[in-house]
């Protein structure tokens, strides 16, 4: 019988994305992560074969984050609230919105591992899933309007901030609501 983990995986995801926060993604190595949390780099390795299943991991980790208030809030025919779950998300998981809205999942793994391949299927079906559905029972919404709403809008609005090393303002929430008011009632 093998002796329990002393770190958990998620221990070196959270390691690894705070050094992506401090130097972008060139700082996450293994050996950085392994310094950051104290782990053997054979523990690391144990769990992650590499550093680009490391960062893969991480992207996901943050993406599944993001992604469940808002197909909750697609599911129960909230435009607004999806709308406005970008910002809200941003301010409760700034660490993670940095990682995901300014880094390209190319731009943290090179070489995307072959074994996660259906789960990057499924993070990306599942959002568009979510808005195809909301537009079955909503046959007279207009799915430009609505991403435009649902993903320009609210990303716009938080990138800059985020790019700053700010968290989004809340005063934010009232401007996406503005215009996804005037934009869905124009269309």
């Amino acid at each position: 019988m093998g002796r329990p983990a002393k770190f958990t995986q998620d221990q070196m995801l959270d390691a690894a994305l705070a050094i992506l926060g401090d130097g972008g993604p060139a700082a996450v190595t293994m050996a950085a992560v392994s310094a950051r949390t104290g782990a053997p780099i054979g523990s690391l390795y144990h769990r992650f074969a590499s550093r680009d299943l490391l960062l893969a991991r991480l992207w996901l980790r943050c993406v599944e984050s993001f992604r469940e208030g808002f197909i909750a809030a697609m599911a129960d025919d909230d435009v607004e609230a999806a709308a406005l779950h970008t910002p809200r998300w941003c301010r409760a998981n700034p660490a993670a919105a940095a990682a995901l809205l300014l880094h390209r999942r190319e731009d943290l793994a090179a070489q995307w591992p072959d074994q996660l391949g259906p789960e990057l299927a499924e993070v990306n079906t599942s959002t568009a899933d979510a808005l195809d559905a909301y537009l079955a029972r909503h046959p007279g919404a207009d799915r430009q309007h609505l991403m435009f709403v649902l993903a320009d809008v609210p990303y716009g609005a938080v990138r800059r901030h985020l790019l700053a090393g700010r968290t989004p303002p809340p005063e934010l929430d009232a401007l996406i609501l503005t215009t996804c008011r005037a934009v869905l009632a124009t269309g």
